[in-house]
C-alpha cells in the first residue's frame, strides 16, 4: 500500500512539474511576443520619417535633371533671345556666310555679314558688357561685347561710327544702339555691311585670346514649326 501511495505521489509531482514548465514556457512566449511588439512599436515611433525624406530625394533628382536640361538647351535659349543686330532686318534678309572663304581660300569667314546702307543702325544682339572698342586695320571700328556669364563674345565690325556716349566697361542691354553700318577697315567702300561674329570662350579669358566661333546664322534664323 505504501509503495502504491509513493508511486501516485511521484506521478503527481512529475505532472505538476510538467504543467508548471508548460505555463512558464507559454508565459515566456507571451512575454516575448509582447516585448517584441513593444520594441517594434518603439522603433516605428522613433524612426525617421522616410515618407517625408522621399520628396526631398525626388526634388534633388528633379533639380539635377533640370540642370542637365538647362545645359543641353543653352544654345536654344540663346537662339530664342538673340536679336538681329541690324535694325529693320528680318531672318529672311540674311544669308549664311559663315563658311565663306577668306584670304584667298586659306581661311573661313566664321562670321555673318549683313549688307546694309551706310548709317543703318546697329544694335546689341544680346546683353553684355563692352570689353573693347577701337579702330583696327582689319575690322575698322569694332566693338567686343562679352555676355553676362562671360562665356560668349559678340563682335561687331566695320562700323561707320559709335553710338554717342558708348564706352568700354559699359553694360549694354539687348537692342541698345551701338553705332551704324559702315565700310571701315579692310572692306570694299562700295559694299558696306556689318560683320557679326559669335565666339565661345571662358569667363577668365581675354577678349583677344583664341575662341571658338559659332555660326550666328543658325542662331538668328530659327526653323519654323
Amino acid at each position: 500500500m505504501a509503495s502504491t501511495f509513493a508511486e501516485k505521489f511521484q506521478v503527481a509531482a512529475i505532472t505538476a512539474t510538467l504543467v508548471s514548465a508548460g505555463w512558464i514556457v507559454a508565459g515566456a512566449f507571451y512575454l516575448d511576443r509582447e516585448e517584441s511588439a513593444q520594441i517594434a512599436s518603439d522603433l516605428e515611433e522613433n524612426a525617421p520619417d522616410d515618407a517625408a525624406d522621399e520628396p526631398a530625394d525626388d526634388e534633388a533628382t528633379s533639380a539635377a535633371s533640370a540642370d542637365l536640361s538647362q545645359a543641353s538647351t543653352q544654345s536654344d535659349d540663346e537662339a530664342a533671345t538673340l536679336m538681329i543686330p541690324v535694325m529693320g532686318f528680318s531672318a529672311s534678309d540674311l544669308a549664311d556666310t559663315f563658311s565663306d572663304e577668306r584670304g584667298g581660300g586659306t581661311q573661313l569667314h566664321e562670321a555673318l555679314d549683313i549688307p546694309a546702307d551706310i548709317g543703318t543702325t546697329v544694335v546689341a544682339a544680346a546683353p553684355g558688357n563692352i570689353e573693347r572698342m577701337f579702330r583696327s586695320d582689319v575690322g575698322g571700328n569694332t566693338i567686343y561685347v562679352r555676355s553676362i556669364d562671360g562665356e560668349t563674345i559678340y563682335y561687331y565690325a566695320h562700323l561707320a561710327d559709335y553710338a554717342e556716349g558708348l564706352n568700354e566697361g559699359q553694360q549694354v542691354r539687348r537692342g541698345q544702339r551701338l553705332g551704324t553700318v559702315g565700310s571701315t577697315g579692310q572692306v570694299d567702300p562700295s559694299s558696306p555691311h556689318l560683320h557679326f561674329e559669335v565666339m565661345r570662350t571662358t569667363s577668365d579669358a581675354e577678349w583677344w585670346e583664341p575662341a571658338t566661333s559659332v555660326n550666328p546664322y543658325t542662331l538668328l534664323v530659327r526653323p519654323t514649326e
